[in-house]
């Protein structure tokens, strides 16, 4: 079975990159028949908030992205304990006891000379004498997990194709912090060893974690942590960009109630992230299904994807067109049917603009001042109101016919009089919603 998981740090608030990551990881488990997992990665306890883990859930329920089962690691530190005891048996960690200071003087005098920042190992060389000096002086360590630069490291990435690390260029990972709290690397490997996660698909700034993951898996089956099972398939997809083609802080901070602010459709952010970066064209698809059945990691290219927000307005507007009146009702003002629905839909980029129109047909409505000859022409079509099937239709047909107005001089003086607008749904719609008697009545007043 397909198991996918989303794995995010209750720190903050989802942006929009945590959404698109989220939504590609539930459409790969729906499209399978598979199961997704939320994960809370909440082992930081000094930053962890559970107001935030409270809007991750609410984020991902109001984007229609449901979790098959929800885990949370700060539940699990028995088994990461479990996982360090065995690594630390089979001589793939060791302790470190340098101050933060020290390893940024190291990184410092590494890029002086031209080479990489990669962490010098001098904590191996250590003799027990001078680590029990370090301990005697009330230095506690931070542990690294040590790399195998014997071992090559490749997978075939599924956006990226083959990938190859050499592990000498890499620093042994910080697993567990000096206070004894974990970091990302171990933690994460153990669960998706433990939850069956059979693919992991996240953002390229995570392929040299890839690599370091990979030997860790390695080394906790080699020490008989869990019974070997083949490795998760890795898939590393393009970041998102603004507009200019440039990391942008905003969209570190884009997120859901930013969108609901403005009124964009979940389904609109959904149909702009499932193909955005992919050679498929976005389009406002409100069908996830198709979505869903369509979404292929072959199609996803290795330029940074451009987030456009004018894209998703567009993308909202073109949903909301689609949207049938039963999946609006409870968003619509009050008196508002299926009819009324359905005229003022093309002219709507966000439905809550649909009270503003609806104001048309409920009034009052504030007519603009008539020359003369269009007041009698006003008066003339007040008389001349008919109502049947399609009232607007025959009014417009008769006025034409008695007075040779035709075009722009037939219909605007009608929809200003009636609506008090120059522009606005189709009058054939509105004019049966507003009524016989409130249209003749506007009509009257209109030519007074």
């Amino acid at each position: 079975m397909t198991i996918t998981r989303f794995a995010p740090s209750p720190t903050g608030r989802l942006h929009v990159g945590n959404i698109r990551t989220a939504l590609h990881n539930w459409m790969l488990a729906r499209q399978a028949g598979g199961t997704f997992i939320l994960r809370i990665d909440d082992t930081d306890a000094a930053r962890s908030r559970e107001d935030y883990v409270e809007a991750i859930r609410a984020d991902l329920t109001w984007l229609g992205l449901d979790c098959d089962r929800e885990e949370r690691q700060s539940a699990r530190l028995e088994r990461y304990e479990a996982a360090f005891a065995a690594l630390r048996a089979a001589g793939r960690i060791y302790p470190c006891y340098e101050t933060a200071q020290e390893l940024d003087v190291k990184r410092k005098i590494a890029l002086g000379r031209g080479l990489p920042p990669i962490y010098d190992r001098a904590a191996l060389k250590l003799t027990e004498a001078e680590r029990a000096a370090q301990e005697a002086a009330g230095n506690a360590p931070h542990w690294r997990f040590l790399l195998d630069h014997a071992e090559p490291i490749a997978w075939e990435d599924g956006i990226r194709g083959t990938q190859k690390f050499d592990a000498a260029q890499l620093s042994d990972p910080v697993i567990r912090r000096a206070d004894g709290s974990w970091l990302y690397m171990m933690p994460s490997a153990v669960d998706d060893i433990d939850m069956g996660v059979t693919q992991v698909l996240r953002g390229e700034d995570h392929v040299s974690n890839t690599a370091v993951q990979i030997q860790i898996f390695t080394a906790l089956y080699a020490a008989d942590f869990a019974a070997a099972k083949p490795l998760p398939a890795f898939a590393h997809e393009a970041l998102l960009v603004g507009r200019e083609g440039k990391l942008s802080k905003r969209l570190g901070s884009l997120g859901c109630d930013a969108f609901r602010e403005r009124g964009i459709e979940p389904e609109a952010i959904i149909a702009l992230l499932a193909r955005l970066g992919t050679s498929r064209p976005v389009e406002p698809v409100a069908d996830r299904a198709a979505l869903t059945a369509s979404f292929d990691l072959s199609t996803f290219g290795r330029a940074p994807a451009k987030f456009d927000e004018e894209d998703l307005e567009r993308l909202s507007a073109g949903i909301v067109h689609q949207l049938p009146f039963e999946a609006v009702a409870a968003r619509l003002p009050e008196g508002m049917d299926a009819a009324g629905w359905h005229a003022v839909r093309p002219n709507l980029a966000h439905i809550g603009e649909a009270a503003d129109w609806w104001r048309l047909v409920t009034g009052p409505v504030e007519q603009p001042a008539f020359s003369d000859e269009d007041k009698a022409f006003l008066a003339q079509a007040a008389q001349a109101l008919a109502w049947g099937d399609d009232p607007w239709g025959a009014l417009t047909a008769t006025l034409k016919e008695a007075t040779g107005r035709k075009g722009r001089a037939l219909f605007l003086p009608l929809r200003q009089a009636l609506t008090g607008m120059d522009h606005g749904p189709d009058m054939g719609e509105l004019l049966p919603l507003i009524g016989e008697a409130e249209a003749r009545a506007r009509l009257s007043r209109a030519a007074a």
